[in-house]
């Protein structure tokens, strides 16, 4: 049945403080439990669901206090009509705005360097963007750097980090995903690569969150299947990395299992008929709850993507589809528990490990994923230098289990050569 609603669901945030100079481990005695952690916990923002859903766009951006909007979207999608209708909707609302598109299949520096001179020639106040994770995360960064005092890549968190960055100065943004699968909309981060070094980074403030999201599912029909698929398998990697990562997440853990049972449900479906509301509906919530299930963190998945994806520019859900269960082998040991939960919440055939490694292995086949990184264009030449970097990366610290550049480097073999012993 098509979606016929639609809903809005405003998240806030939880908070557990540890006093400064102690540890995140409570104490009883001291108004603590002994053995216990504390932590932070975040949660989305505010999200407008439904088929039609676009409509709500002009009152979003009201409600932010966006007067000006420069709206965002790749090279690709530019052209398509939805752009014009967005564009058309915000002018009829009195909402005067300018189109900027110059952001590549993984953004790069300069994408956002052209970027953030357009925000600012152009007088705008906010930032609306339209279109996958590329175009989502140009948005966001643009939004947060357009302003700032400080270089570009001074502010990424193996630089400067979020304490480099000025909120003051971080403008509002609005993100409107018409694809199912990074769920940036519900993400405090983005990723750019730097040509300078070849190196994707990651920029994180709690003020790049969208302050509004806007899924509406006829806006993804459109989007091919092969695309479908890519993209619906990096929410995957998202929700089973986010479930895997050792810090205590209860919340996180919950949104995780659920995220993975609606793509065992309705990823095939959006891949085999795009016009399929109610998967499209259901990817999009799934990509977005993968989102907010990686707030624990990543893994080696995404260390490895990250490096590879800077260097061969390949597709980042592709890339993770192919390591996936090179690395689910890996930290194998490590991950028991999780798989045990994840086997029996999705019914899968068999338990454990073994059971969600056949799923993963079935959905690679199914959508003709390649199962090593030579189908990807991808050769073993930089292989040491990706392993260094794969270390380096900030999902590393929140694999299951301690990972180094041999690790890595091992994965990375593996994957190349098809080894799953």
């Amino acid at each position: 049945m098509p979606l016929r609603f639609a809903a809005r669901f405003a998240c806030s945030e939880a908070t557990l403080t540890v006093p400064s100079g102690q540890s995140g481990w409570i104490k009883r005695g001291e108004g603590k439990v002994s053995g216990f952690p504390s932590g932070i916990w975040r949660y989305p923002t505010e999200i407008r669901f439904g088929v039609g859903a676009i409509a709500e766009l002009p009152s979003a951006v009201k409600a932010s206090g966006i007067k000006r909007p420069l709206v965002v979207t790749d090279h690709g999608l530019a052209a398509n009509p939805m752009i014009a209708d967005a564009r058309a909707r915000l002018d009829g609302a009195g909402l005067p705005n300018e189109l900027f598109s110059q952001v590549r299949g993984n953004p790069v520096g300069s994408d956002i360097e052209a970027g953030m001179k357009a925000f600012r020639d152009g007088g705008h106040d906010g930032v609306v963007a339209i279109g996958g994770g590329s175009a989502l995360d140009a948005g966001k960064t643009i939004a947060m750097a357009a302003h700032q005092p400080r270089p570009l890549f001074d502010l990424h968190v193996s630089s400067g980090g979020p304490a480099a960055i000025d909120g003051s100065k971080v403008a509002p943004m609005i993100a409107v995903p018409t694809t199912a699968g990074t769920g940036s909309e519900t993400g405090r981060a983005a990723v750019v690569t730097d040509e300078s070094v070849h190196e994707k980074r990651i920029f994180l403030h709690a003020t790049m969150m969208p302050k509004v999201v806007i899924e509406d599912p006829e806006l993804t029909v459109g989007l091919p299947a092969n695309l479908t698929a890519w993209t619906g398998m990096d929410a995957l990697a998202h929700c089973f990395e986010g479930l895997c990562a050792p810090e205590l997440h209860p919340f996180s853990d919950g949104v995780a299992v659920e995220g993975l049972r609606l793509i065992k449900e309705f990823l095939p479906r959006a891949v085999a008929d795009g016009r399929d509301l109610e998967a499209r509906g259901m990817m999009l919530a799934a990509a977005s709850m993968g989102s907010t299930a990686f707030q624990k963190g990543l893994g080696a998945i995404h260390s490895l993507s990250h490096p590879v994806g800077a260097r061969y520019d390949t597709h980042h859900g592709l890339t993770n589809a192919v390591f996936f269960p090179y690395v689910i082998a890996h930290n194998r040991s490590a991950i028991l528990e999780k798989c045990d939960r994840v086997a029996a919440y999705l019914a899968l055939p068999k338990g454990g490990v073994n059971g969600v490694m056949d799923w993963v292995l079935e959905l690679r086949e199914r959508f003709a994923i390649p199962h090593t990184l030579v189908g990807l264009g991808v050769d073993g030449a930089r292989v040491d230098e990706i392993a260094v970097a794969a270390e380096a990366d900030p999902s590393t610290e929140s694999n299951p289990m301690p990972v180094n550049a041999a690790d890595m480097k091992t994965m990375f073999l593996n994957a190349l050569d098809g080894r799953l012993s």
